[in-house]
């Protein structure tokens, strides 16, 4: 069994004290941000080193398209969900189908790098808060489930199952719970 915490890393290699981090039975996972990014070899290289010294660990990433895109250099630049309800009101169909696609390429350009999961899509409504703003795909359920729905599939097809991102879930609350209060 792996342990239940996940924990990132400072930097684009593994440091001794990662290793030993990673080894310890309450991890079960690790997290990459920006900073641990630099092109897709050197994110394989990091995530293979990973797999050296833990091999059941997993590891995600933050690859939701627009705003909140963690691997950037030498990846398809995606577009934030919110891109994908402004066409649905137009055209539905080509809506569904590029948030299909869209759901393909993010998985596959993760997977490739060997990152096993992304937290996208974001399932909260967007326009009700700062924090959410367009990374939702709309601002109503009745969008969002027919659009969420194409994206997983793409992921699906990819062979990328979703953790569909909606913790701790924003809702109507504006503040940013990553940040703390001062």
């Amino acid at each position: 069994m792996i342990g239940a915490l996940m924990l990132d890393i400072a930097g684009t290699t593994l440091t001794q004290e990662d290793i030993e981090l990673l080894g310890a039975p309450q991890v079960g996972g690790v997290i990459l941000f920006g900073r641990n990014i630099e092109s897709p070899a050197q994110v394989r290289a990091l995530t293979d080193h990973m797999r050296q010294v833990r091999p059941d660990i997993l590891i995600a990433v933050d690859q939701e398209g627009g705003r909140v895109q963690r691997l950037k250099q030498g990846f398809t630049l995606l577009p934030a969900m919110g891109k994908f309800g402004e066409l649905y009101q137009t055209d539905h169909e080509k809506a569904l189908e590029l948030a299909e696609k869209c759901g393909w390429l993010m998985a596959t350009e993760v997977l490739a790098v060997g990152i096993d999961f992304s937290f996208a899509p974001v399932l909260d409504l967007n326009d009700i808060s700062d924090v959410i703003g367009d990374r939702s795909f709309a601002r109503n359920i009745q969008d969002i489930i027919p659009l969420a729905s194409a994206f997983l599939k793409g992921m699906k097809r990819a062979g990328m199952a979703s953790t569909g991102k909606h913790f701790p879930g924003h809702g109507s609350v504006k503040a940013d719970s990553h940040v703390a209060a001062a």
